[in-house]
């Protein structure tokens, strides 16, 4: 911008040298105030055109640096985009990493939970099988104690059944004996004495026909009886055999 203005100053000048060599001598003072005027007005145009060049070199200037501010300003917000970026590249890879740290610690929580109540159902499901088994066993051992003690409760009244049958045999075989001896002695004493407590035959007296010395003097009714069957058991065991040997020889 200096270079021009200088050229037009140096153009100028040229242009009035001419002018005065050209111009007649009596124009010369005329010719020079013009000169004079036009480089007055050349230098205030100069002088204008230096403050116009001025203030653009300084517009220029602030424009420059305003430029330069502005590619500053651009390449810090370019620079710090590029941060900027950067760490939202490095946030979002922290993020992502934390996500699927996170992620995966949530399977891995899933998993073990998983597992823990996989155990648990499978422990609760083996309890239950348990618990029914120890049922079931403890149901049978009932049952079996229950058939148990019905058998034996069977077992016993059985027994007992069978020991008052034998006891009514007994009674009933007693009762027999007791009838049969006491009609063998009822027959003895018909075949003897016909019945009479008085009856005497010799040395034998009374209704079994004893020997008076085995009544030791004693002929009442009761000692009769209890002497006659204490002969007839102690020689014949019973009334009955007593009766038998009767038969076959006639006396006892």
């Amino acid at each position: 911008m200096m270079f021009k203005h200088n050229f037009k100053k140096v153009l100028s000048a040229t242009a009035f040298a001419v002018a005065l060599v050209v111009a007649p001598a009596a124009n010369v003072s005329a010719a020079t105030n013009d000169a004079s005027s036009t480089q007055q007005s050349a230098t205030a145009t100069s002088q204008d055109q230096q403050a116009s060049q001025d203030q653009a070199a300084s517009q220029s200037s602030a424009a420059n640096q305003s430029s330069a501010t502005a590619a500053s300003a651009s390449s810090s917000t370019s620079t710090s985009s590029a941060t900027s970026t950067s760490t939202v590249k490095k946030t979002t890879k922290k993020a992502k990493k934390t996500t699927k740290k996170s992620k995966k610690k949530s399977k891995k929580k899933t998993s073990k939970k998983k597992a823990v109540k996989k155990v648990a159902k499978k422990t609760t499901k083996k309890r239950a099988t348990k618990k029914a088994a120890e049922a079931a066993a403890k149901k049978a051992a009932a049952v079996k104690k229950a058939a148990a003690k019905k058998a034996a409760a069977k077992k016993k009244a059985a027994a007992k059944k069978k020991a008052a049958a034998k006891k009514k045999a007994a009674a009933k075989k007693k009762a027999a004996k007791k009838s049969a001896e006491k009609a063998a002695k009822y027959w003895i004493a018909m075949r003897e004495s016909s019945g009479y407590y008085t009856a005497r035959n010799g040395s034998c007296y009374g209704r079994y026909q004893l020997l008076i010395s085995y009544l030791g003097g004693d002929l009442s009714k009761k000692n009769q009886e209890r002497t006659a069957d204490r002969y007839v058991y102690g020689r014949y065991g019973s009334w009955v055999n007593a009766k038998r040997f009767w038969l076959a020889h006639n006396w006892y």
